[in-house]
């Protein structure tokens, strides 16, 4: 996983590059709408389509009961949750990619286990690993690209006071004046003993 290097001249103090919250967290708020609806369309293809009574009994329909809204609402929060860590990477870490990359996948590893430990059959198991293993993956995968957007490049600072990445020198327009440096002029010429041209 990388992040952008910003280049910098000589001379050039570079600022940390800055994030846009409000881009960072409209994303997440979208990111959070489509993990609980993922969650609950998981939920009744599992239900419908494969005939897996998962979270719930079968007699409780396609939607199953309470259980499946209260997930979908977990994943929502959980959403929520990712963006608030990416935005806090993004401020006080060197690599904050790879850091939410390390923490969102070991989570999602946890919560595709946690199935497992229920007493319940193992389709259903399977099939709840699935959905939360597809969830968790949507959500660092939405986070990270908002947030790759949301970055805005950092600032070249001048200690010399002028524009960002320049300083004075033979490079920069205008500067040495064209007639040379105060106190560095040539000394006279003399002419030469009848010389009509004068002095050279």
């Amino acid at each position: 996983m990388s992040s952008t290097n910003y280049q910098t001249e000589p001379g050039a103090m570079p600022d940390r590059p800055t994030v846009a919250a409000g881009t960072l967290w409209a994303g997440g708020l979208a990111t959070a709408v489509v993990a609980a609806l993922a969650y609950a369309v998981g939920v009744v293809i599992v239900r419908v389509l494969f005939d897996i009574p998962v979270l719930a009994p079968e007699r409780e329909g396609a939607l199953g009961d309470s259980t499946t809204w209260q997930l979908a609402g977990t994943a929502f929060v959980i959403a929520l949750l990712a963006t608030a860590l990416m935005h806090l990477l993004l401020v006080v870490t060197p690599r904050p990619y790879s850091f939410f990359g390390w923490i969102m996948g070991l989570g999602t590893v946890l919560v595709t286990v946690l199935p497992f430990a229920r007493d319940a059959p193992l389709s259903s198991q399977v099939a709840t690993a699935i959905i939360n293993l597809i969830v968790g993956a949507t959500i660092t995968s939405l986070v990270r690209g908002v947030a790759a957007r949301a970055i805005r490049p950092a600032r070249r600072v001048d200690p010399y006071g002028g524009q960002p990445g320049t300083r004075p020198g033979p490079a920069t327009p205008g500067y040495p004046p064209s007639g040379g440096y105060p106190g560095t002029e040539p000394p006279p010429t003399r002419p030469l003993p009848g010389d009509p041209y004068g002095p050279r």
